[in-house]
């Protein structure tokens, strides 16, 4: 279906609201809220509802929402099972698209869809970093409404992030959590030495030994949690997102195309980056060097986040003290049908044995096999990253005013 240029800005500059609110904002129920509200007007429907997973009762029970009545938001459950389309997008972990839930007879969802007038719907799955997923993500229709491609991935894309910043809530609560306790035992402490003096020396034992059990949970919660590593965090968010903005921006250039230009969209793409890194004790340059290259939307996003990561990882460790230079470049890897994207740094090195710290990394691996493409990395005078991937001849070439 042909995408209005008016509805991707809106999606594009929602997206990017929503990561920047998520991300500075601790409660977790306005975050919740603010995620329906915008799904709900991004894609142009009157309900959008966040269902979430309760493991104990294995249900879903609807935790935020837009557009619906009072009843529904904090009480409405349905099970974890395929008799409702959240349901079987939870059990699934697939989309699931329904133009028209009255003809869906494999399904027998809650009483609220048809009081509701409900026709279409979305479901996508919210994940977690661990354990089971946070829950689903739906939009809701009283008319028939057809989705395509582009509002799918933009559904996903806003689960995922969302998924983040439910992972970034839940550890400010839990600090919160053992601020408070300690807070706690501190009053507790004072309140029994004014009620018997003669307990001090004792009270002082079990507050001291409390607030040292309190305060090693601290600091293992803070090798997560710290400022630094939280700005961290939002860079690698931030990057994400840039790189889904970006393909935005690209596709608006070649008149909203299923195809791409990936060396234009990764040479927007590193005249950004170099913004998002932390600011460098040493001068780092970054130079992009490309050719034309034209792949499908799905490649030219994996891609695109894997050299983000790279070129971050090189930005994080290889010039721990002196500075240098960080070179992307992307061409056909001397065939038609494979491409070849190489990462370069003059840095200190990669060491393989740390990789399970460097989170960017082991995205970029999985990324590459999203597309059947291969990773390779050497470390002579240096680190280069090798990526080959495939290309594929379907779909045709860009449009004449977009070859460069």
């Amino acid at each position: 279906m042909a995408r209005d240029i008016t509805t991707l800005l809106r999606q594009q500059a929602a997206l990017a609201a929503f990561g920047s609110f998520a991300f500075q904002e601790n409660d977790l129920s306005k975050i919740l809220a603010e995620a329906a509200r915008i799904c709900a007007e991004s894609l142009a429907v009157k309900f959008c509802k966040i269902c979430r997973y309760r493991e104990a009762e294995n249900d879903l029970r609807v935790e935020a929402g837009y557009g619906w009545e009072d009843h529904v938001v904090g009480h409405v459950i349905s099970k974890a099972d395929e008799s409702s389309p959240q349901g079987r997008a939870f059990i699934t972990a697939e989309p699931v698209i329904i133009l028209n839930l009255q003809e869906a007879n494999d399904y027998n969802p809650p009483p609220f869809y048809e009081q509701h007038k409900i026709i279409s719907t979305v479901d996508v799955i919210i994940k977690a970093r661990s354990g089971p997923p946070f829950g689903i993500l739906e939009i809701d229709s009283a008319e028939k409404h057809a989705y395509d491609k582009h509002d799918i991935d933009f559904l996903t894309g806003f689960a995922n992030v969302l998924a983040e910043a439910v992972a970034t809530a839940d550890r400010n609560v839990q600090m919160r959590q053992m601020m408070g306790e300690m807070q706690r035992l501190i009053e507790e402490k004072d309140i029994l030495l004014a009620e018997k003096h003669t307990l001090s020396q004792e009270l002082q034992h079990r507050v001291r030994n409390n607030l040292q059990l309190v305060n090693g949970m601290l600091n293992d919660q803070l090798k997560q949690t710290q400022s630094e590593d939280e700005r961290k965090g939002m860079r690698g968010i931030i990057r994400r997102v840039m790189g889904l903005a970006q393909v935005y921006d690209q596709l608006l250039g070649v008149g909203l195309s299923d195809r791409l230009d990936f060396g234009a969209y990764l040479t927007a793409l590193c005249a950004n980056l170099p913004e998002l890194q932390p600011k460098p004790r040493f001068p780092i340059q970054l130079l992009c060097q490309v050719e034309e290259l034209v792949l499908d939307l799905a490649s030219v996003t994996a891609l695109g986040l894997v050299a983000a990561e790279l070129v971050s990882n090189s930005y994080e460790h290889a010039f721990p003290s002196n500075g240098g230079t960080v070179s992307v470049s992307v061409a056909p890897d001397g065939s038609a049908d494979r491409g070849i994207m190489i990462v370069r740094d003059d840095g200190v090195g990669y060491i393989a044995a740390l990789e399970t710290k460097r989170h960017g990394v082991g995205l970029a691996r999985r990324l590459m096999q999203q597309v059947n493409g291969t990773l390779d990395v050497t470390s002579d005078d240096g680190t280069i990253w090798s990526l080959r991937f495939p290309v594929s001849p379907i779909g045709g070439s860009l449009p004449a005013t977009a070859v460069r």
